[in-house]
């Protein structure tokens, strides 16, 4: 029996990245799985790569409209919730001296507040042994240069995987965290900073990385699958680094 039959699971920020190899590891393992984007062209061009029971929803990670209509049409369609991966996330550096309100308030929207509040809408609409999935990131353990934003929103995630599984713990739905390192998606595309900055940035993180290299989406995904299903069934609060060792040695 294939690990997620029959489940349904929700995927933010699915139309690149470890969010879309996630939703293609659980189409493969049998979930019905709804993908989400702000990009209803990227959202269309999906269909040629997808093969299962799935939903392409657009909505915007940082409004809350968005967030429980998601649930709404989720529920509809293909019933209760068993996997909410948490995975629609911003990329920003700026130094102190250059952080504006609007670039906070943007990263924290999307971040903190679309992640938290998506949980939110989902409350009653969650099976009894759901698994709702952060994704946050080493940054939040290890400081970086120019991530007082970024970094502070991924922290903020970490802390919420732990408030939320006390919270839900009662009702059999565990809530666990993935922290990818240096993984080679277009993250690093979607920035506000000069493109040699991040050039500069990639090029030095293999020589701190144990392993040596980038990790893959591949690899992001194959821990979504994990804590998504019944492999996982004791483990909640918890955060899994996918870094290659970056933050650990």
């Amino acid at each position: 029996m294939k690990k997620l039959e029959n489940k349904v699971a929700i995927i933010t920020g699915a139309t690149s990245g470890m969010g879309l190899q996630t939703a293609k590891r659980y189409l493969e393992e049998g979930a019905k799985v709804v993908l989400t984007g702000r990009s209803q062209e990227k959202l269309d061009a999906l269909k040629s790569e997808l093969k299962g029971d799935y939903l392409l929803v657009k909505a915007e990670a940082s409004s809350i409209a968005d967030s429980e209509q998601l649930i709404k049409t989720t529920v509809d369609t293909f019933g209760k919730i068993d996997v909410l991966f948490l995975n629609a996330g911003i990329f920003r550096v700026e130094t102190i001296d250059g952080l504006t309100e609007e670039i906070f308030d943007e990263v924290y929207n999307i971040n903190v507040r679309g992640p938290l509040f998506t949980v939110k809408a989902a409350y009653n609409d969650l099976n009894e042994g759901a698994s709702i999935i952060f994704n946050t990131s080493i940054v939040n353990v290890k400081g970086f240069v120019g991530m007082a934003a970024y970094a502070s929103s991924k922290a903020a995630l970490r802390s919420l995987t732990r408030t939320l599984a006390s919270e839900f713990g009662p009702k059999g739905i565990r809530v666990n965290a993935i922290a990818p390192g240096p993984i080679d998606t277009p993250l690093y595309i979607k920035h506000n900073a000069p493109q040699e900055n991040i050039d500069e940035m990639a090029s030095g993180l293999p020589s701190m990385v144990s392993l040596g290299r980038f990790g893959n989406a591949d690899e992001i995904a194959t821990t979504a699958l994990f804590l998504a299903s019944s492999d996982s069934s004791y483990i909640t609060g918890a955060e899994i680094p996918v870094d290659g060792g970056l933050a650990q040695v």
